[in-house]
């Protein structure tokens, strides 16, 4: 089956987690840390969504069992692992937090989104461990969304069509978080972190993977010159008035999301087609795709060492230099220890699929 590299993925990785970890080790500078998870979001549905539309061309399904095999093998070690450091550490009193045997079956079990949900708040959760929630969102997609695709490859014709059913699930959750927000006054929490307020974010890059994917598809109607110099700076302008309207609390919590993933369209497509051009070239910098090669495990680590420096008293403009060096020598620990090891068996199971198969059902 094909080999594929999609070039400033890491680039994009690498910023977004520098975004939402300045917006922790550095709150007073107001960093948009949710719109880096926001980013991080629409990254995993089109990565996902490109890899098995190209398996699904080239061998006439997805192998769902190798799927599930190779999410499994990605993040749950690296989060187990994580998840017993933030434990140990509270445990030994490392970090102030005491956790819930309630909040760690949540974590330990993909649910903590909704945990802290009905709680009310991040109380009971070992120190650092709050960004699991969005770990939980994407787990539920990976659950999921195989099974949506197959439907879509199996019921209609054409990538623009199911990319138009895609926009029409994401509509869907647009209205369902505005009726939350306006007519049930839900909490902040509850549209932020629940799976069925969030899954749009992913959806939109599953939009992209499906129908213009800049990675897969030929260049279309719209010229070269039109994308770099009209919609690209467009999608970044609106992302920045999107962030400028951030403190409108309804706003936030029902539209902004939707606004951020459309305007995401244009910016990835510029990125990932012209990598080369001079205002994106340093995403495929060789330093800045290695901070985005390292981006999980950094995303899972950031808060726990946070945690623990604030607990010894680190502060100002030494907490974020000091938790930066623990967090990517952390980081690039946990990546040569264990996820270099089994991205080695991955790629194995990925290149273990057929090229060519006789044109039938999707396999399951």
């Amino acid at each position: 089956m094909r080999r594929l590299s999609i070039p400033s993925l890491d680039g994009i990785r690498a910023l977004a987690w520098g975004v939402v970890f300045f917006s922790h080790a550095v709150p007073a500078i107001h960093f948009p840390g949710q719109f880096g998870v926001t980013v991080f979001f629409f990254l995993s549905g089109y990565l996902i969504t490109t890899l098995m539309r190209v398996e699904h061309e080239d061998s006439g399904g997805v192998d769902l069992r190798a799927f599930y095999l190779r999410r499994a093998l990605r993040i749950l070690p690296p989060f187990y692992i994580v998840l017993g450091v933030a434990i140990a550490f509270a445990l030994l009193g490392v970090t102030d937090a005491r956790p819930s045997p309630a909040a760690l079956g949540a974590l330990a079990l993909h649910y903590v989104n909704y945990h802290v949900t009905a709680l009310g708040g991040w109380q009971d959760l070992p120190t650092g461990t709050a960004v699991y929630w969005s770990l939980a969102v994407e787990e539920h997609f990976y659950l999921l969304f195989p099974w949506l695709f197959l439907l879509l490859q199996r019921r209609l014709r054409g990538g623009r069509t199911r990319a138009f059913a895609l926009l029409g699930l994401c509509a869907l959750v647009l209205a369902w978080r505005s009726w939350l927000v306006f007519a049930e006054n839900a909490s902040q929490l509850r549209t932020f972190v629940a799976t069925d307020t969030r899954v749009d974010s992913l959806l939109f890059g599953c939009v992209l993977a499906l129908y213009g994917n800049p990675a897969l598809d030929p260049l279309g109607a719209v010229p070269e010159r039109v994308w770099k110099w009209a919609l690209f700076p467009l999608g970044l302008a609106g992302l920045l008035v999107s962030f400028a309207l951030g403190g409108q609390l309804e706003f936030r919590e029902s539209v902004r999301y939707t606004i951020q993933g459309i305007l995401l369209i244009p910016v990835f497509v510029t990125v990932v087609r012209w990598p080369t051009w001079l205002p994106v070239r340093f995403l495929n910098h060789p330093a800045v795709k290695f901070v985005g090669v390292l981006s999980y495990s950094l995303y899972l680590l950031h808060m726990v060492v946070i945690g623990a420096l604030e607990h010894y008293g680190v502060h100002g403009v030494w907490l974020p230099v000091a938790a930066l060096a623990l967090c990517l020598a952390g980081s690039f620990l946990l990546h040569v220890s264990v996820e270099r090891p089994l991205a080695r068996v991955r790629k194995q199971l990925h290149a273990s699929r057929p090229s060519a198969r006789p044109a039938a059902a999707p396999s399951a």
